[in-house]
């Protein structure tokens, strides 16, 4: 007779809960990114937010590391279908960086090192909802999957936690930035599957 412990059953039964559609899970971290690996000197790394009149607030690496931190434990998917459970980072919530800024800007164009960009509404990266992270599973975030620092977006595709996070534009409508000009959904919700344009 098998015995499974109720146990086991229930956790098995959570997990397919926070497993959306089309998804699998992956124990491993793949690697994926659309251009060479950039390597960024900490005496040379800055991050800015800017609006339409220019540099609203700049933080140097040291600046950065001076605010205090906060720990999300999130769920990550990635638009080629894997997902990752529990994923444990490190870094300065949206929502404290973007305190010191005034705008009335509704969405958000994302650059990195590198010249990466993605497009994000701006109400996305507010509430709790998005961080720079500088750490992955308590270990400095390796260059290959966004160290320095990242943008982690978790509700959405991974392709718009930005990868080498150097700027966030924020914008008063919504510009595309490269997998969404190249046929990628705009949004990216993995609940919805808006893996492409028309999804």
């Amino acid at each position: 007779m098998a015995i499974v412990t109720p146990g086991f059953r229930g956790r098995r039964r959570a997990q397919a809960d926070r497993l959306p559609p089309g998804q699998y899970l992956e124990d491993d971290f793949p690697v994926l990114s659309a251009g060479p690996t950039p390597r960024i000197p900490l005496d040379r790394w800055e991050f800015s937010i800017e609006t339409a009149t220019g540099p609203a607030r700049v933080w140097t690496w040291a600046q950065l590391l001076a605010i205090a931190p906060e720990t999300p434990t999130v769920d990550i998917h990635c638009v080629t279908k894997w997902s990752k459970l529990d994923t444990r980072w490190t870094g300065v919530s949206l929502d404290t960086l973007l305190t010191e800024v005034d705008t009335d800007a509704a969405f958000a164009l994302v650059e990195s090192y590198g010249g990466y960009t993605t497009n994000l509404p701006l109400a996305d990266l507010l509430n709790g909802q998005a961080w720079i992270v500088y750490r992955y599973d308590g270990e400095d975030l390796r260059a290959e999957h966004g160290g320095p620092a990242r943008l982690l977006v978790p509700h959405l595709y991974f392709w718009k936690s930005a990868k080498w996070v150097r700027r966030i534009h924020l914008l008063p409508r919504d510009q595309p930035g490269f997998w969404e000009s190249l046929g990628y959904h705009d949004y990216g919700d993995p609940w919805r599957e808006q893996r492409y344009a028309g999804d």
